[in-house]
């Protein structure tokens, strides 16, 4: 039985999890939620999201919301290496993975950025509210990925949820035109994740809705 994914074509966290599916091989039915449209916020999506948000992933007979929190549920069930199988492996990828998804993209949220745009008295852009906050979070990323631990990925020489997390958010560094240059050790680790087609095929242009 397939899941069913409840999602917008550029929202990190739906990203997350159409890489994450990918990865397991499992298939899906992708239903798009349009954020500009506002249908986030319409009555079929808060009945089965109350924080008004996506994803959403219906699999196994629930209704899941929080991309990690999926993650690491389609881990526990389908016996992956998305977490590490040591305490120490496991808390290293949650920091990395929680420094991106929980520190970055939250202040970095679209909506976050407009919200601060729109109220500066135009002292602020959209861009200069991005080209602020991503290359602060992304400095800790590289400064945490320089260790022992790393290895062709985030953690060891396995896809693990921090990949998973990083991914997006560097598609969205890379729109808002953060300069890359500086963070050598994510680029080395993004070029060896651009070449996997479970990645590749979860691009966000490849899921923009037609018209």
């Amino acid at each position: 039985m397939s899941a069913t994914l409840y999602d917008y074509w550029r929202s990190s966290a739906a990203y997350r999890l159409r890489i994450t599916l990918n990865l397991l091989g499992l298939d899906y039915d992708q239903i798009p939620v349009d954020l500009v449209k506002g249908e986030h916020r319409a009555a079929a999506n808060m009945a089965r999201n109350p924080q008004g948000l996506v994803p959403t992933l219906e699999i196994d007979h629930h209704s899941l919301t929080q991309s990690l929190a999926i993650i690491e549920y389609l881990h526990e069930t389908r016996h992956t290496q998305l977490l590490p199988e040591t305490a120490l492996g496991r808390a290293r990828v949650r920091q990395i993975s929680y420094a991106i998804a929980m520190e970055i993209h939250p202040v970095c949220n679209l909506s976050v950025a407009k919200h601060a745009s729109e109220n500066s008295g135009g002292n602020i852009t959209m861009q200069s509210w991005m080209q602020t906050f991503i290359p602060r979070g992304l400095a800790a990323v590289e400064t945490l990925l320089a260790a022992p631990q790393t290895g062709q990925y985030c953690h060891g020489d396995s896809i693990t949820m921090a990949d998973i997390c990083l991914v997006p958010q560097i598609y969205n560094a890379t729109r808002w035109g953060v300069d890359m240059a500086q963070y050598p050790e994510i680029e080395r680790i993004m070029a060896t994740l651009n070449q996997i087609k479970a990645v590749s095929d979860a691009y966000p242009d490849n899921h923009q809705p037609a018209g």
